[in-house]
């Protein structure tokens, strides 16, 4: 029986889809890559930058980290609050809350941003744990980021007791390299057929199917 459940941030608890892609974008121009589009910048939300940028532009890591550099410029200044909480999150979480489960945040974004989108939207009263990645390493995977939720909350020994919940196939696989289920959302940034290939234990398509999962 789970006892505790693990959220990713972007894609799942919030649509923060703008303001990544509008600082991917400022970051490609500021290197000479133009991109236009911002539906096709969609593929940065979740996955770690350095290799987004790496696979979306051709860049070695060299440039790749200068991009994260630029990208910062303007999602520390604006783009983290470009930003909403989907619709019923805030509910199910108040719900699951009330039912004695125990919640954290395990996100591939740097703790350093998450600590403050949390606190904005009033959502960190729902957690017992917010963990997310190092701003510049050794901590950058989804799968240390779990491992650090599951310490601190004194799970390590207990994984069957722990379920992550995300929008992506980088969630699935992190929890499943650290031994603990997933459920997977489609309202976030995952295609069905990503989220499929990655084989969840379950994928829900709202926060309303989500808090059913665990009636």
């Amino acid at each position: 029986m789970y006892k505790a459940i693990f959220f990713d941030l972007d894609g799942t608890l919030t649509e923060s889809g703008e303001g990544i892609t509008k600082s991917v974008q400022y970051a490609l121009e500021k290197l000479g890559v133009e991109a236009p589009d911002l539906k096709d910048l969609e593929v940065f939300v979740g996955p770690p930058l350095l290799e987004q940028f790496m696979k979306y532009a051709g860049f070695d890591k060299k440039t790749a980290e200068k991009a994260i550099e630029f990208y910062r410029e303007r999602y520390t200044e604006k783009g983290m609050f470009e930003n909403t909480v989907y619709p019923g999150v805030e509910e199910t979480l108040s719900e699951l809350k009330r039912r004695g489960y125990r919640l954290a945040v395990a996100s591939a974004k740097p703790a350093f941003y998450v600590t403050q989108i949390m606190d904005h939207f009033n959502l960190s009263q729902y957690f017992e744990v917010i963990a997310g990645t190092d701003l510049n390493g050794p901590k950058i995977t989804k799968s240390q980021v779990i491992e650090e939720a599951l310490e601190k909350m004194n799970l390590s020994d207990h994984r069957d007791q722990v379920i992550m919940v995300g929008d992506r196939e980088h969630d699935i696989l992190g929890a499943r390299k650290c031994d603990v289920q997933c459920v997977a959302v489609t309202y976030g940034y995952g295609s069905r057929e990503e989220l499929e290939k990655a084989q969840p234990l379950q994928i829900v398509d709202s926060a309303a199917e989500l808090l059913n999962f665990f009636d």
